[in-house]
């Protein structure tokens, strides 16, 4: 049974995990009526002008984005997130090699999601999650696809793809993609699945590709709501083997540098 504390922090809104306050989302609500409201005046510079809606919580997760991208500059290798849900995440990647890697066209980010939420739940991932949990609207890899399009249309190389969306449980599309990629090395890859299975699957697969510099992200390290995680990073990798850095804005966000 869980306590009242408890059972304040287990909330979900639309089937998505908050720790905000009542107060925090009538105030989040205000935000977004006033910006819908707002944006239809913005004209050509609504993207500028949607700094005003940006929350101190969304800047820090550009700022932590930003952390881990500067960790791979000089580095060989393909990105690969596993867990992309609506694309927020891969789409600033794609935005911060086109900042700092402009002309690096063998940098590909490979975004990996069922889009329908999470698909092989387990006992190690506790009472809070369950099967369909993060999905999208049907169809959203597709809208995504053309977003990350534009996105690499404004800087260099543009007539190149540079990125790819991997529909379906990584569990089975990952060793696929291995297959089909058998010059990939992997520079950075990036764990946001939450749940143990697909993390656990990924982890065991894809370390024949890293090298001594790649960088694992762990999204839900250490996390009590999404315990599958750091259990499948100790199962695979072992936590004693890896040392650990924490971005102070992002609670439950830590990255390694693989081989140190």
């Amino acid at each position: 049974m869980l306590t009242v504390n408890e059972d304040n922090a287990l909330k979900k809104i639309n089937g998505e995990f908050t720790q905000s306050t009542n107060n925090e989302q009538a105030k989040q609500t205000d935000l977004r009526k006033i910006y819908t409201e707002l944006l239809p005046n913005f004209g050509v510079q609504w993207n500028i002008h949607s700094l005003l809606a940006m929350r101190r919580h969304t800047i820090s997760r550009v700022l932590y984005l930003d952390r881990i991208y500067k960790e791979i500059v000089g580095k060989p290798g393909v990105i690969l997130e596993f867990g992309v849900h609506w694309g927020a995440s891969m789409a600033t990647l794609v935005n911060l090699r086109g900042i700092y890697e402009p002309y690096n066209h063998s940098r590909k980010i490979v975004g990996f999601d069922t889009f329908s939420g999470f698909s092989a739940v387990n006992e190690k991932d506790g009472r809070f999650s369950k099967n369909g949990d993060y999905s999208t609207s049907a169809g959203h890899e597709v809208i995504l696809d053309e977003i990350l399009a534009i996105h690499e249309s404004f800087a260099p190389n543009s007539h190149m793809k540079k990125f790819e969306l991997v529909k379906g449980d990584a569990s089975g599309t990952f060793e696929q993609w291995l297959t089909d990629n058998p010059h990939a090395v992997i520079a950075m890859a990036i764990f946001d699945m939450d749940v143990y299975k697909p993390t656990r699957d990924v982890l065991e697969k894809l370390k024949h590709r890293l090298f001594k510099g790649s960088v694992l992200v762990f999204d839900e390290l250490n996390c009590p709501h999404f315990p599958g995680e750091t259990i499948a990073v100790n199962e695979t990798l072992g936590l004693n083997n890896l040392k650990l850095n924490h971005f102070p804005h992002q609670p439950y966000c830590s990255f390694a540098i693989y081989g140190e």
